[in-house]
């Protein structure tokens, strides 16, 4: 088995001694970079350099720098996204993002963890679990969005939540561990 299928695969694993996924992650950091030193009237420029290195990238998007990613080409983002200052996304594994999804400031999103036993961390073991996040998604400020998580649709994650457990489509869920608060429905007054 190579070591992407056993990444693939959710198994633990450590890329410390791998090459070939140490020079993708460079190239990203190269392509991130770029896009993170650009100038704010550079908006073309941004896009192609984002288009460089996501998995997909949509016509139409925003995000503000800076950006910080893994690979890039484990991201997937739908149309009409956009993301505030500081989004961080550790896409050792797929991260697929909706259409109409807003991101505050300073969110994370990982796929990856590290086992909780010492001895299964040694040597950088870790383990990854790819996130979905549904169309008309709203994470708020300083969300922690953690491995496996999926999100759905319309859904709303109050700021300086952790999302440990999938949160349903339509609610309001918030905290540390984020919960669901309540439903989204036609009278919701805005948060």
């Amino acid at each position: 088995m190579t070591l992407k299928e056993k990444i693939a695969a959710g198994q633990i694993y450590t890329d410390l001694d791998s090459p070939e996924l140490a020079a993708e992650h460079l190239r990203c950091l190269e392509v991130l970079y770029d896009f993170n030193q650009s100038r704010p009237a550079e908006v073309t420029k941004r896009k192609k350099l984002l288009q460089q290195i996501l998995g997909h990238c949509p016509e139409d998007f925003w995000i503000e720098p800076p950006l910080r990613c893994s690979y890039g080409y484990n991201t997937f983002i739908g149309e009409h996204f956009y993301a505030n200052y500081n989004l961080i996304i550790i896409d050792d594994v797929k991260v697929e993002i909706g259409e109409h999804v807003l991101i505050a400031p300073n969110v994370v999103i990982t796929t990856s963890g590290h086992p909780i036993h010492p001895e299964l961390r040694l040597n950088g073991g870790q383990f990854s679990r790819p996130i979905n996040i549904g169309n008309h998604v709203w994470i708020g400020a300083n969300a922690i969005i953690l491995p496996g998580i999926q999100i759905g649709e319309n859904s709303v994650i109050g700021a300086g939540s952790v999302v440990t457990k999938n949160v349903p489509p339509n609610v309001v869920a918030a905290g540390n561990p984020c919960r669901i608060l309540r439903p989204i429905s036609d009278g919701c007054i805005p948060i």
